[in-house]
């Protein structure tokens, strides 16, 4: 498997001359840097796929949810 993540594939791609300006600046391997961000993107991605189905899950269950939790709530009313 790390030989995988070894293998690299000559691409071309075409951005505007300002922001290789600006990725020069910030690195002279430019290979690396777009590397490192896209992989940074790609997590971000991921993330917020995740995120909202998380969410989505909750909402299906939301009203089971408040309902455990108003009566936990009022179970510890009793003890107090």
């Amino acid at each position: 498997m790390w030989y995988v993540y070894l293998v690299r594939v000559k691409t071309s791609v075409t951005l505007p001359d300002q922001l290789l300006q600006q990725i020069d600046q910030e690195d002279s391997n430019r290979s690396g840097f777009l590397e490192k961000a896209a992989r940074q993107y790609l997590a971000q991605i991921a993330r917020a796929k995740r995120e909202a189905r998380d969410e989505e899950i909750l909402n299906a269950h939301l009203e089971s949810i408040n309902k455990d939790a108003l009566d936990t709530s009022e179970y510890q009313d009793l003890w107090k």
